[in-house]
């Protein structure tokens, strides 16, 4: 898998191109960082229920394209549909794979929009997400090489995948959720979260500029074995060693004894939001990152001059800060958004801290350097 470690490849040829795709219906149902997590239904402890989320890296399924509920599905009935969860890599940190499947297939599904309407003045609507998500792209003189076009194309639909991925992040934070009474501020900025979909962005370019995205079929057909392998790259572990991992960060970056969806079941938290990834290791790691990165440019050209990620207000959106003079938010206001949200959450745990007498939820502040630092209380208490 030389091809994820290099940010630089680019495309031989112009292939064939799927046709315009429908827009994943939604997001795959995945995963709180953590395992053996408890449950609260409508603020009341649900017991004998625990959220397991490691995966087997070997025993990842069939991708398929849009497939929001098929991996939940398939786990239910054993069935061999993809499977949802997360594996530790010892270069890649924790790894989400439903964030890796989302954000592969929304590169496919940029790229087949793109592809066709390269170089044109026009706007994709996404659809709302507490704004009303919008990539407005404008017109330019295509390169003269048919390769070329293909690569930018596919450059501009990685590119433009993480940052629909960061702007989820900072939306959940914010209160947005799918269903209905069940909060996903737990799962926002995520310590495992945007380098997930990073790889996901990475792995979908990678198809595309190999020439294998001539239909859905093709790509989940790639998917399905280029998952395990970059996995392996990353050099994943058993899922009995991801939840021993798990179990040495309990206490720093999550908490054993909270309820799934409490915010605070996950401590620890990234607020970077650059698709410049480096991945969070514990400090009992002892192998180098892996930094893994998607374009931002194309021959010494920002992507951000051919395309542009929008988010307009919308009646849904009244935890979010007003917009800019512009009326909309783009990718330059997401930093200011996070480094606010981590400014809040640090005052969260530390009055957390403050009115617990339990010396093991004590404040992490959130700093990379110290959370590290900071020693495992070993205080699992599943059985």
């Amino acid at each position: 898998m030389s091809e994820l470690v290099a940010p630089t490849a680019v495309a031989r040829d112009s292939f064939t191109v799927a046709p315009p795709l429908r827009q994943p219906d939604s997001l795959r149902p995945c995963c709180a960082f953590g395992h053996g997590l408890r449950v609260r239904a409508l603020g009341i402890p649900v017991p004998l229920v625990r959220l397991d989320n490691v995966i087997d890296p070997t025993l990842l399924g069939n991708h398929g394209y849009n497939g929001g509920t098929t991996g939940f599905l398939g786990d239910l009935l054993g069935s061999d549909a993809e499977k949802l969860g997360i594996v530790y890599t010892r270069r890649g940190g924790f790894v989400d794979i439903a964030h890796v499947r989302d954000s592969a297939d929304n590169a496919l599904f940029l790229f087949s929009q793109i592809w066709p309407r390269l170089g044109q003045r026009w706007t994709l609507d996404m659809g709302p997400e507490l704004a009303d998500r919008r990539l407005v792209f404008e017109a330019f003189d295509l390169p003269a090489r048919a390769a070329d076009r293909y690569t930018l194309a596919a450059f501009l639909a990685a590119h433009l995948s993480f940052q629909l991925a960061a702007w989820h992040e900072i939306a959940q934070w914010h209160g947005y959720h799918t269903v209905p009474g069940f909060s996903e501020e737990i799962s926002a900025f995520s310590p495992e979260d945007l380098y997930s979909n990073v790889l996901g962005a990475r792995l979908g370019l990678i198809i595309e500029l190999q020439g294998e995205a001539s239909s859905r079929q093709q790509f989940s057909a790639s998917l399905t074995r280029m998952l395990p392998q970059a996995l392996n790259a990353l050099q994943s572990v058993s899922p009995a060693e991801t939840r021993e991992n798990f179990d040495k960060l309990d206490g720093c970056w999550w908490d054993s004894e909270a309820r799934v969806p409490d915010k605070f079941a996950v401590l620890y938290r990234s607020y970077d939001i650059s698709g410049v990834r480096r991945p969070l290791q514990p400090d009992f790691e002892t192998l180098p990152p892996q930094d893994l990165e998607v374009p931002y440019s194309w021959n010494a050209t920002p992507l951000a001059r051919y395309a542009q990620l929008r988010l307009y207000a919308t009646d849904q959106d009244d935890a979010l800060p007003p917009p800019p003079a512009s009326g909309y938010w783009t990718p330059a206001d997401f930093q200011a958004l996070a480094d606010a949200a981590a400014r809040a959450d640090a005052l969260s745990l530390l009055a957390r801290s403050v009115a617990s007498a339990d010396p093991t939820r004590a404040y992490v502040p959130p700093s990379t350097e110290l959370c590290h630092r900071r020693p495992s209380t070993g205080r699992r208490r599943l059985q």
